[in-house]
Parts: structure tokens; C-alpha cells; sequence
């Protein structure tokens, strides 16, 4: 058996069709769905990131507006610069790019963002609203799997997940969207002991830990569904995630690749909450 490849470009493709069309709608209506992204210093992956996100806004015809500060930049004068777009009506979605220098604290910028243009889903309130399963903007990265998941068609309720790692920005909140839609979930990581007595009973495997090919098939359930989060590259210099796909792809019933799997929907998740908060606003008569 050759697991099925869950393609996140088509689906993100596809996704990003429907999100296009809202935006032209809002657009003929004279709202126009603004996404603000602040960028602080010269890291190369973050400035590619910054990119791909400014490059996807325009493509479905959102407003981009790109704020670039050097690394020296204070703490203060960041926190002014997110006031200011948080006043600002033609901007709908606030992004600062993490991680951030040293002297910055990232949580005191990631709570001074507007709850409403929060579009990371990385304010408190908005981790608060998701615990409880009340509307909200989901963290971009699991929001997007919860959408491949269900546009394959993968079964998630009575389903046993198991997730490998615990960040706040993949871990925490993957297993609380699943949770919802009624999977028992099982989290670990690097604490876990007898990790593959975990992984084992996993119906849906989701791996986000950052480690090339640390899952290999000994991990993986007979037909189980792997998602893979991870962005690594291996000792021949060549993209590759958490998941050894070589050997995962003949145990799982289907699997994510790398890249094109995880990667594409991140920054369409992104898109589609910019355009559910432009169309809050225009609701409210703000736009």
C-alpha cells in the first residue's frame, strides 16, 4: 500500500479561488481587505515568509502593506507602529513577523495587537475564545490542516490524534481544533517516554517537532493518516520534514509531503481570516 498524498498546493489553490471571490465582492462594495505585516530586522527566512505573504495578499486582491524596522528598533517604538495600524480602518489583519530581537518581549507585542485584527490567532483572547470553541481567528498553521483533513475527507470524530510537540503556535492549539471535532487526543513530546507506544494507536498523526525524519515507520499505525508540519533540511541539503516520508508512505492510508504539503495553507489560512475580519467590519459599517 502507497499512501495517498494530500496536496496542499491544490487545496490551498482552491482555497484561495474562494477567498479571492469574497474579496472581489468586498471590493465591489467598496471595502477593501487591508493586511499589514511588520517585519523587524534581516532574518532570511522571515524575510521570505514577509514575501510570500505580501505576494499571496495581492494575488487575491487584498491591500499588502509592508512596515520593514531595523533589528535596533525599541520596544516602544514597535508597540507605536502596531497602535497606529490597529487605528487604521483600511487595514483588517495585523501580522508581526516572529521571532523578534532579544530586547523585544514578543508576548507584550503579540497582546497589544486589536483582538480584531489579530489574524494569527495569537492574542490570549483569541487562544481563550478557541478553548471554548466560540468564533474566533484560528492560528493559521493548524487551521490549515483542519482544512485539509476535511477536504480529503479524512474521518477526525471518534478518531484517535496524536500530536508530537506542544508549541502555542501548532502543538496547543492542533489538539484543541481536533478535540472540537470530537477526536480523542493524545499530545507528546520531548518529554514523552515510550513515545512509539503513543504514536502507535494514532488514527491521525500530527508531527511538529523539527527534527529531520524523526518519525520512521516503527511510529506509524497501519493506515494511519500523517500529517507532517516540519520544515528541515537533511544532510544533502534538501528540504524534507519530521516525518521520514520514504518509509511513512507505505504504512499511512495518506500523508502530507514536504514541501508542498503543511507549508501552502499557512499563508492561505492567513488570507481567509484577513477577509472574515474585513467582513466584520463592513458588517459593523467600519469598512
Amino acid at each position: 500500500m502507497t499512501a495517498k498524498l494530500i496536496d496542499g498546493v491544490a487545496i490551498g489553490k482552491q482555497l484561495r479561488e474562494e477567498i479571492k471571490q469574497g474579496v472581489s465582492k468586498l471590493n465591489a462594495s467598496g471595502c477593501k481587505p487591508g493586511l499589514a505585516v511588520i517585519l523587524v530586522g534581516e532574518n532570511p527566512a522571515s524575510q521570505t515568509y514577509v514575501k510570500n505573504k505580501e505576494k499571496s495578499s495581492v494575488e487575491v486582491g487584498m491591500k499588502s502593506e509592508l512596515i520593514k524596522l531595523p533589528a535596533t528598533v525599541t520596544e516602544t517604538e514597535l508597540l507605536a507602529y502596531v497602535d497606529k495600524l490597529n487605528k487604521d480602518e483600511s487595514i483588517h489583519g495585523i501580522l508581526v513577523q516572529l521571532p523578534l530581537p532579544k530586547h523585544i518581549n514578543e508576548d507584550l507585542v503579540i497582546q497589544a495587537i486589536d483582538p480584531n485584527k489579530d489574524v494569527d490567532g495569537f492574542h490570549p483572547q483569541s487562544v481563550g475564545k478557541m478553548m471554548i470553541g466560540q468564533q474566533t481567528f484560528l492560528p493559521c498553521t493548524p487551521h490549515g490542516i483542519m482544512e485539509m483533513l476535511q477536504r480529503t475527507g479524512v474521518e477526525i470524530s471518534g478518531k484517535h490524534a496524536v500530536i508530537i510537540g506542544r508549541s502555542n503556535i501548532v502543538g496547543k492549539p492542533m489538539g484543541q481544533l481536533l478535540l472540537q471535532k470530537d477526536a480523542t487526543v493524545t499530545y507528546c513530546h520531548s518529554r514523552t517516554k515510550d513515545l512509539v507506544s503513543f504514536t502507535k494507536q494514532a488514527d491521525i498523526l500530527i508531527v511538529a517537532i523539527g527534527r529531520a525524519k524523526f518519525v520512521t515507520a516503527e511510529h506509524i499505525k497501519e493506515g494511519a493518516v500523517v500529517i507532517d508540519v516540519g520544515m528541515n533540511r537533511d544532510e544533502n541539503g534538501k528540504l524534507c520534514g519530521d516525518v521520514d516520508f520514504d518509509e511513512a508512505k507505505e504504512i499511512a492510508s495518506a500523508i502530507t509531503p514536504v514541501p508542498g504539503g503543511v507549508g501552502p495553507m499557512t499563508i492561505t489560512m492567513l488570507l481567509k481570516n484577513t477577509l472574515q475580519s474585513a467582513q466584520i467590519a463592513k458588517a459593523e459599517g467600519k469598512c
